[in-house]
């Protein structure tokens, strides 16, 4: 990653307005529906609500080296009937306050630990898409990235695994064969099945 603007910020743009297009498709019923989703312990709208802090306004919040208010940590997004406009509008926000190499130098203070601001912008990127995909899938969409997008998304996962496993953010590798589509590789890296994508779709 010698150029993190260069090679990453084209993919944040991506994945930000796939995961707009996404949140736009969910359905207040949808959200109202009890139930897990691929997310152990986490209902529709726990996980929409954790998608939206940390890829909009967490994303927001590092580029400018601020920590996030209690109010937004507490805040119920969907609560509100417009949450995937503003949700939209803050991707918007958050991906501008990353348009500036200089803002990828550096480290960023996460209040236990320090990363570096390349490293946190990757990790997020790579949220956008495995949560978006998440939330597609539980609510009867697909979530489209290109190519190189999820060749960027499996080199994330692949890197941080070990960490993610660490504090129960990724399960267990799922099998999926070598040549499966790069997407789907990296979700199954990550611990999830994308065949259920397919099975979400034809209910």
């Amino acid at each position: 990653m010698s150029n993190p603007y260069k090679n990453v910020h084209p993919y944040m743009v991506e994945c930000a307005a796939e995961a707009a297009r996404v949140a736009g498709g969910v359905t207040t019923a949808r959200l109202a529906e009890p139930g897990p989703t691929h997310c152990p312990d986490w209902d529709l709208r726990t996980l929409v609500n954790h998608w939206v802090l940390y890829t909009s306004h967490g994303l927001e919040h590092r580029a400018l080296r601020e920590q996030l208010s209690e109010e937004l940590t507490g805040r119920d997004f969907t609560a509100d009937p417009g949450w995937a406009r503003a949700y939209a509008e803050q991707l918007d926000r958050a991906v501008a306050a990353w348009d500036d190499p200089a803002v990828w130098e550096g480290e960023v203070d996460l209040g236990m630990a320090k990363m570096s601001a390349a490293d946190i912008a990757s990790m997020i990127v790579k949220e956008m898409a495995v949560h978006g995909w998440d939330v597609a899938t539980a609510t009867g969409q697909e979530f489209r990235i290109s190519d190189g997008a999820a060749r960027f998304v499996l080199d994330v996962v692949d890197t941080h695994a070990d960490l993610y496993r660490q504090y129960d953010g990724f399960a267990d590798p799922v099998p999926v064969s070598d040549d499966a589509p790069v997407f789907e590789r990296a979700l199954a890296h990550s611990g999830r099945n994308p065949h259920l994508a397919r099975t979400a779709m034809d209910q």
